[in-house]
């Protein structure tokens, strides 16, 4: 089967609006504002965003993607997978309305018992062990409602550094979410690893990082709240991955998959109409025209 065009593969997410489903993170904008700026842009898909941000069910969530001639890619569902006798109500809901509603991928993060993303997360290998079963047990749900399923290395999680990415690939077979920011802050080479692994890409946020910013977060100098509020990311093109090294080397592999626009931002405030985020999503979109034949 050819593959579907680079050009047809670009999606938004709300968090590159300041949606995002963190406590405290700042100023909401509706969702149809976002979704009218990101048709404005010429994307054809998004991201879920927060449970519930784009409807409270599968009807009025497709709704509400129609209205602006986008489809659903996936969504974010944050679990603490390392705990003994999880709770998987909520996931198996979230996960229903994601399928129901048109979505092809549920990305999954093993993330901290509060759902802040502040603290680092260490296992013992008895909770790496019970990460890697309740991990199975979410993706055996997510196959039976027809959704594939990554796991994502995110900061303030229990994957989030070189070495917990490693033992993640060795323990699992789950597909990765290349997040290519969240990677480079907790010390691995986005680049590096769609080389060792192009097998495990099951998807892909596409994020540019201010370096110096993003050491403050390692250091823990810095909440992950703070560091975005100091622009932790930045337009791709404009920070310090090589983004377009990244999407030529999947691309000559067999990733077939979307790549998302995805530079977290939190918003002090409504912007004014036409401008704020959609600058900056514009911006990227204009670098990435240079991997597009």
């Amino acid at each position: 089967m050819a593959k579907i065009p680079l050009a047809d593969r670009f999606a938004g997410a709300p968090i590159s609006w300041g949606v995002c489903e963190a406590p405290g993170w700042g100023h909401e904008l509706p969702a149809d504002r976002v979704l009218a700026d990101m048709g404005s842009l010429g994307l054809r898909a998004t991201e879920l965003g927060p449970t519930g941000y784009l409807g409270p069910d599968p009807d009025a969530v497709r709704a509400t993607l129609d209205r602006h001639g986008l489809r659903l890619v996936g969504g974010f569902l944050p679990l603490p997978l390392h705990l003994d006798g999880v709770d998987l109500t909520e996931a198996v809901d979230a996960m229903r309305t994601l399928a129901a509603a048109g979505g092809e991928i549920v990305v999954l993060a093993a993330r901290s018992l509060g759902g802040g993303y502040d603290r680092k997360v260490r296992l013992s290998d008895g909770e790496w062990r019970l990460l890697a079963e309740n991990l199975a047990r979410v993706r055996e749900v997510a196959h039976s409602l027809g959704l594939r399923s990554c796991l994502h290395p995110h900061v303030g999680t229990a994957v989030e550094d070189a070495e917990s990415v490693d033992r993640l690939v060795d323990l699992s077979d789950v597909p990765l979410c290349i997040d290519t920011g969240h990677l480079l802050i907790g010390g691995t080479d986005p680049l590096d690893l769609v080389r060792r692994h192009p097998d495990r890409v099951g998807h892909v946020h596409l994020k540019d990082v201010n370096a110096s910013v993003a050491d403050k977060v390692s250091a823990s100098s810095v909440s992950y709240l703070e560091a975005v509020r100091e622009g932790l990311y930045t337009p791709l093109g404009d920070g310090d991955l090589d983004i377009l090294a990244i999407i030529r080397v999947l691309e000559e592999g067999e990733y077939q998959g979307w790549y998302v626009l995805e530079q977290d931002t939190a918003l002090a405030g409504p912007p004014v109409a036409g401008a704020g985020p959609i600058d900056d999503v514009r911006r990227s979109l204009l670098h990435l025209k240079g991997v597009i034949p």
